[in-house]
């Protein structure tokens, strides 16, 4: 007989089963270290700490401290980075395993994520929101493409000393260089010099930490900045050696250079406001030129400012520092008067020769010759200047506005004019154009004056492409260029040619303009600002340091009353005593940076919840709330001694973590040291 037994019959005309699936193979540790401590990507900030995975040996290679990594997380699949692999876990659960690691690249350094750290507690704010600033989005292709061998250094490496350049025209430059060789972390405040030579100053900087071994990271405040630093870099160091890093340059691009930057290939790095975090190997030299520029502030949660990030990563890798600009900012004052920095000027004599000369067109012995400079927005001196400059280069015409008339007013009794649909204010985009409400849009084509019935308007806010078309009709003959948001010029030819541009927007001039007129400064001097009469100085030297020295002939006119510290400050050129000055008058009233400030805003009742909420410090000031904007939203400021700010952002930062921990959707905002506190 057969062994085998007979088949049922029933199942014979059964359906046949499917396979049965394998079971998995158990999932085990890493022999050693397999206990991975993750940040997970959330916004939310009562998970604002790591937690602990299961490092599963299929990992155990690829999970690398600073790699980025998927984890199961309250039932989703996360984003996240290994921070580190340690032992044990203090957790006393059962841990998960890490879901997958993403790219092996360890593309989150140690000296980043402690400074990662620091920069969310200092402005309460959650690590995961500053490392969406700190490392920029993977892109898979870049990181499998093959790295370029390291540079040669570049000539002049070495014990012999090398070339001051622009910082002998200052007594404490080439001190500041000799400390940098010497790797002493000197921190400096420099007031540069009229002209284009801080950029071969910076290069210089650079040049000379190279030099000593150390890397170097440059931020500047926008893609004109980046390019001439570039340039000088390139001129004073060779091709291949620095990077540079932009947003123009597309995600790919970027990440390929930022890339280069963390495999050690180049060591100096310049760029914008997102450079702050680049992770420089060896850093030896952090410069920020332009601090007072408003573009440094990050608009992101936490809001970090470029000024603060590389005043804490200075002092965390004892590396130099040097903020520069042709002005001094009332931070950069501070940081001299407290002894963190040191102050590079260069003598008074050298400036006035550098400087070109600056008069005010509202002064009395103007006034005198021309009454009628009161009320015109171009007075005479300002024509003449002009008309004379134009025949030798260039002139130009800093315009505060963008736009052509923004505001419009009864031609008549002066009453704004206002939508009559949203109340919004009227403006025109083109002479021959129908006023429209810059809120809703409305064409207020049959527009009359509520006040009086008059149907006719004039101007009271004239933006930079009417002001160029005035000047078209004053100086037929000369050709007009204009600058700003629509098309940005980078250079203009050492030509005569009147040149129109917004702050920010002014391009340079081959061998520098040969006039400067700074229209409209009410228009910068009113606003209701804290920092306006300081950020009005900061556009006008901006512009009059492209202006020709005074002995070439090169002249600035400013609109502004003679009187004012701020005119008497460009006047003399002297914006170092200004923010001395400034920091005086704030400290006296209370105002950052004397002081810490933090803003809370939200709607009305949420900043009361908030404030209830928050365990303050003892001397912690309130202001407000008071209402901003509309919609019932409301903001508070507090303000503490800068003794307490660490105790004043730990307390909104609990306070904030509370409420998420309760799920309340609606949140408010917090902001540690506002640009706007006034």
């Amino acid at each position: 007989m057969s062994d085998q037994s007979a088949p049922d019959e029933g199942a014979l005309f059964e359906a046949p089963r499917a396979a049965t699936a394998p079971r998995p193979r158990p999932r085990r540790p890493a022999a050693t270290l397999s206990v991975a401590r993750v940040v997970v990507d959330t916004p939310l900030p009562h998970l604002d700490r790591p937690f602990d995975y299961r490092v599963p040996e299929s990992l155990d290679e690829t999970a690398v401290p600073g790699c980025r990594v998927r984890v199961r997380f309250n039932g989703q699949t996360l984003d996240g980075f290994l921070l580190e692999r340690v032992a044990e876990s203090a957790f006393p659960g059962r841990l998960a395993y890490l879901h997958q690691v993403v790219s092996p690249e360890p593309v989150l350094t140690p000296e980043i994520a402690a400074l990662a750290r620091a920069v969310a507690d200092h402005y309460a704010g959650t690590l995961s929101d500053v490392l969406r600033l700190a490392v920029p989005p993977r892109h898979a292709r870049v990181e499998k493409e093959p790295q370029p061998a390291a540079a040669e250094p570049p000539p002049g490496i070495g014990d012999a000393p090398l070339d001051a350049g622009p910082w002998t025209d200052y007594p404490t430059g080439p001190a500041f260089l000799g400390a940098l060789r010497a790797d002493r972390a000197p921190r400096a405040v420099w007031t540069a010099l009229p002209g284009p030579r801080w950029c071969d100053a910076i290069a210089v900087a650079a040049h000379t930490a190279l030099a000593a071994g150390r890397g170097t990271l440059v931020v500047v405040p926008d893609g004109r900045a980046v390019a001439r630093v570039d340039a000088a870099l390139t001129e004073r160091l060779g091709r291949d050696r620095h990077v540079a890093l932009t947003a123009e340059l597309g995600p790919a691009e970027r990440y390929r250079r930022w890339l280069t930057v963390l495999r050690g290939r180049v060591r100096i790095v310049v760029g914008t406001r997102a450079a702050m975090f680049a992770p420089v190997t060896d850093l030896g030299l952090v410069v920020l030129w332009d601090d007072g520029d408003d573009v440094h502030c990050d608009p992101h949660a936490p809001y970090p400012h470029a000024r603060t990030v590389l005043s804490l990563r200075a002092h965390r890798t004892r590396s130099a520092a040097l903020f520069g600009s042709f002005t001094r900012t009332v931070e950069s004052a501070l940081l001299v008067e407290s002894g963190w920095a040191h102050p590079i000027l260069a003598d008074r004599d050298l400036v006035r020769r550098r400087a070109p000369l600056v008069r005010a067109a509202g002064d009395d012995a103007e006034l005198a010759r021309d009454e009628a400079a009161r009320s015109a927005r171009l007075p005479s001196m300002a024509l003449r200047v002009a008309r004379e400059a134009a025949r030798r280069g260039p002139v130009l015409f800093q315009v505060p506005r963008r736009g052509y008339l923004d505001a419009l007013a009864c031609a008549r009794c002066r009453t704004p004019a206002r939508c009559p649909a949203c109340r919004g204010p009227l403006a025109l985009r083109s002479a021959h154009a129908m006023p429209y409400c810059r809120w809703c849009g409305h064409i207020a084509g049959d527009w009359r004056c509520p006040s009086c019935e008059f149907p006719r308007m004039r101007a009271t806010v004239v933006g930079a492409r009417r002001t160029a078309e005035e000047l078209g009709r004053a100086f037929p003959s000369v050709p007009v260029r204009t600058s700003g948001r629509e098309e940005v010029l980078a250079e203009v030819p050492d030509t005569p040619a009147l040149v129109v541009a917004t702050p920010g927007a002014e391009p340079t001039a081959a061998g520098g303009y040969a006039a400067a007129v700074l229209l409209d400064g009410w228009a910068l001097l009113g606003r209701a600002d804290l920092r306006a009469a300081e950020e009005a100085l900061r556009r006008w030297c901006n512009a009059s340091a492209l202006v020709r020295p005074a002995e070439d002939g090169g002249q600035v006119v400013v609109l502004a009353d003679a009187a004012l510290p701020a005119v008497q400050a460009l006047i003399r050129w002297n914006p170092a005593a200004f923010a001395e000055r400034e920091l005086a008058e704030r400290r006296e009233l209370g105002f950052p940076p004397a002081v810490t400030m933090a803003s809370v805003t939200g709607e009305a009742a949420r900043v009361r919840e908030f404030l209830d909420q928050a365990a303050l410090p003892p001397t912690a000031e309130l202001l407000g709330p008071v209402p901003v904007g509309g919609d019932g939203v409301e903001r508070a400021l507090l303000r503490v001694s800068r003794d307490a700010s660490r105790e004043l952002s730990a307390a909104l930062k609990a306070a904030g973590a509370a409420r998420s921990a309760r799920r309340e959707e609606r949140a408010v905002q917090v902001r540690m040291d506002p640009l706007d506190v006034v």
